[in-house]
């Protein structure tokens, strides 16, 4: 029995900063994955993964990473791994990270 496709992104590192990044619709990046392209299918997938792997300058190691979407069609990480990506380094606070912990400084204060 063949399994049932779920829906699909394409993430990737930025090259130069090393950032998590999604492609859009517009065949640009997002590091954010709520503005990611979503893939309805493995025909849509493989069409992604080609526009992605044709910017060798800009991004590294792309790959389809399943997603759920919310009521809006928004798309969500669907397995622990990529909820991880989405938060950035977990070494010490910096990029996202810095950013969420002076945010939630803020909230305290």
């Amino acid at each position: 029995m063949a399994r049932q496709f779920s829906p699909q992104v394409i993430t990737a590192n930025d090259l130069f900063e090393g950032d998590v990044i999604y492609l859009t619709k517009t065949g640009g990046w997002s590091r954010d994955i709520e503005d990611a392209h979503i893939a309805h299918s493995p025909e849509q997938v493989e069409t992604m993964l080609e526009v992605a792997n044709s910017q060798p300058g800009q991004i590294v190691g792309a790959y389809a990473a399943n997603v759920k979407t919310d009521e809006s069609g928004t798309a969500m990480p669907a397995h622990f791994r990529e909820v991880f990506r989405t938060r950035g380094p977990s070494n010490y606070f910096h990029g996202k990270q810095a950013i969420d912990q002076i945010n939630d400084e803020k909230l305290v204060a």
